[in-house]
């Protein structure tokens, strides 16, 4: 769990915005959502935001209106422990590393792109930014040089209800090669290494008959098969022999299902990653994991590198013309974050926050993968790389990159299990890729439950829009029970809403105050400071 950070999380509500334009259908008005904006934020809440069904592009956190939506958004998530690497997810590994090793270009598979980045960047560079100028800047900036002296005034306004409310640089992940994932310190730190994407630049859409059937197991490679069968008629050979040191009926199951567990046992993602390679390899790939957040002395002196790629890669697969993908449009999507640096004894060694993963090629960056780490999960933001290797698969590689991320966080972080791939969108077949990394879990978009993804399939099948608690009884456990617990941010002093509601003058806010605290939940909206002109 991350430590409790002087400052608080700073928010200006904006309510459900009218419908803009989707980036699956194409809807011009059918995307509707809540949306408020982040000028500040702890990884606590925004973790149990993200597990509430919002998700951050820039400063600007939106949820989406799932019920209404011409397309709705479930946040998925994996479960990077009990990671299952699929048929094709190991050809993009073994692609990797011929390329790597041998040089290979082979052009078989390439041109996946993040099909997820179109509706984020919509969010990001149409709406939000003309929510900064409703709060003047006086007014909350920085609140870390006064909320902490201001206390002992709050917690009077507090009292006056009956029932008061209560940096590491850079680093370098493990080589493609290394024999074992060591890490290797850049800058003097030490931090733990691993990948980068969300698995935004996923599968293309399977064809009709064709692609992984998730309710069925693996399939079995022949060759197991065939080990397993030469095992069985070994043994029967040796129980037909009349003399001799027979095994006993107990040892034959022993061997057989020890060989069968080795034989049916998948190598882990971290044997492809870390594989050994040959002297005279013709690469070198290294992943530098370095904070964005306040930005580190390493992302300052890559930043021009690795806004070219992105420019790059915006105006080949997204057909961006030459003058739209700006300093400043990458500053305020990739860059910004609302989210506070923070570390924990037990958390990682990087810390909590938001990270860009470079992917460098000797001695150049082809991809970067914008991540944050929360203290439950390694949440993907987005991928960009430069399109003369869209060859390698580099969204289906940089997402298992980051699955073996995580499991190499948790080592450190035993609470840190989960890698959430944003949105799984299953009225959009382009999106159905995520789906492919298993065991994975949507969220139910009432109760917020997680649901094994097997069991939500069916029901999307049918309807585009779900609710995957099958318990008729079951309500939102975190839901609002106390609006007048709501903190709010009036005039520079914290105050619960009850208080605010007795000085407030005008016409009530009361509907937004409670729309607001419904969809964040009590716990964020008693932690949580609620902008109040």
């Amino acid at each position: 769990m991350a430590a409790a950070c002087s400052s608080a999380s700073i928010v200006e509500y904006f309510g459900g915005e009218d419908g803009y334009r989707c980036g699956y259908c194409k809807s011009e008005t059918g995307n509707l959502s809540y949306g408020m904006w982040a000028h500040s934020m702890t990884v606590q809440d925004y973790q149990d935001l993200i597990d509430r069904g919002w998700r951050r592009s820039g400063k600007y956190v939106y949820k989406p209106i799932m019920n209404q939506t011409c397309c709705p958004q479930y946040t998925i998530r994996c479960q990077a422990l009990h990671f299952q690497t699929s048929k094709s997810h190991k050809k993009v590994l073994k692609k990797m590393l011929k390329f790597i090793s041998k040089g290979d270009v082979s052009k078989a598979g390439g041109g996946e792109e993040p099909m997820d980045a179109h509706i984020e960047e919509v969010v990001a560079c149409d709406f939000p930014y003309q929510g900064e100028a409703h709060a003047a800047p006086s007014e909350l900036n920085p609140l870390s040089q006064w909320i902490t002296h201001s206390m002992d005034h709050t917690e009077k306004v507090e009292n006056e209800d009956e029932d008061p409310g209560g940096t590491k640089e850079a680093v370098n992940v493990p080589e493609v090669g290394s024999s074992s994932p060591q890490i290797s310190a850049a800058e003097g730190t030490a931090v733990p290494g691993g990948a980068s994407h969300s698995a935004k630049a996923g599968h293309a859409p399977p064809k009709p008959g064709q692609g992984a059937d998730l309710s069925k197991p693996p399939c079995r490679k022949a060759k197991d098969i065939r080990k397993e069968r030469k095992l069985q008629k070994l043994l029967q050979n040796q129980m037909c022999k009349a003399e001799g040191s027979q095994l006993q009926a107990g040892d034959q199951l022993s061997l057989l299902q020890n060989s069968k567990s080795k034989a049916n046992q998948p190598k882990s993602i971290e044997e492809f990653i870390f594989a050994s390679l040959p002297e005279d390899a013709q690469h070198k790939l290294e992943v530098r994991v370095v904070r964005s957040s306040p930005p580190s002395s390493q992302f300052k002196a890559t930043f021009q590198e690795s806004y070219q790629v992105y420019k790059r890669y915006q105006m080949v697969v997204h057909k961006d013309p030459p003058d739209k993908p700006t300093i400043n449009q990458f500053t305020r999507f990739l860059c910004d974050s609302p989210l506070e640096a923070e570390s924990a004894p037990d958390g990682p060694e990087c810390g909590y926050g938001s990270f860009h993963q470079q992917y460098w090629l000797d001695g150049k960056i082809i991809a970067v993968g914008v991540i944050d780490i929360l203290p439950y999960c390694v949440s993907s933001v987005y991928l960009y790389y430069d399109p003369d290797y869209s060859f390698l698969s580099l969204g289906v590689y940089s997402a298992l990159r980051e699955i073996a991320f995580t499991r190499q966080l948790h080592e450190k972080a035993p609470e840190l299990c989960f890698y959430y791939m944003g949105f799984y969108i299953h009225s959009c077949p382009k999106m159905r890729y995520k789906g492919q990394y298993r065991p994975s879990d949507l969220l139910c978009p009432e109760t917020y439950i997680w649901t094994p993804i097997e069991q939500c399939l069916p029901l999307l099948e049918r309807s585009k829009y779900c609710r995957f608690n099958q318990d008729a009884k079951a309500v939102d456990a975190g839901g609002l029970q106390e609006l007048g617990r709501v903190r709010v941010l009036h005039k520079r002093t914290v105050m619960p809403y009850s208080v605010y509601k007795r000085r407030r003058k005008g016409p009530s806010d009361e509907a937004s105050v409670r729309q607001y605290a419904s969809l964040v939940g009590q716990a964020c909206s008693e932690r949580m400071l609620l902008f109040r002109s």
